[in-house]
């Protein structure tokens, strides 16, 4: 398992133009991955799962891959969260 904190530096957050971008990209890897903030954790390959969070900019998200190609995934996630563009 591969765990990583990341904080969403995309302006406008996890919206739904952003969110669909993430989880098509979370499809792309064999792997299990889910979005973890406070108490809350969901799958990170459901679009529902991913906006029902709410995720904003600034917000420090646990990113959590199991699965053969995890790290992979985890570093492609985080480049998402971490760009600071909003395309």
């Amino acid at each position: 398992m591969t765990v990583k904190e990341v904080t969403v530096k995309n302006e406008k957050g996890l919206c739904t133009e952003s969110a669909s971008y993430f989880i098509q990209r979370a499809n792309e890897y064999v792997s299990s991955i889910w979005v973890e903030q406070d108490e809350r954790r969901v799958n990170a390959k459901s679009l529902l799962g991913v906006l029902y969070m709410g995720i904003m900019c600034g917000a420090t998200i646990r990113l959590i891959a199991h699965g053969p190609d995890e790290k992979e995934a985890i570093e492609g996630l985080v480049e998402i969260l971490e760009d600071r563009t909003d395309d």
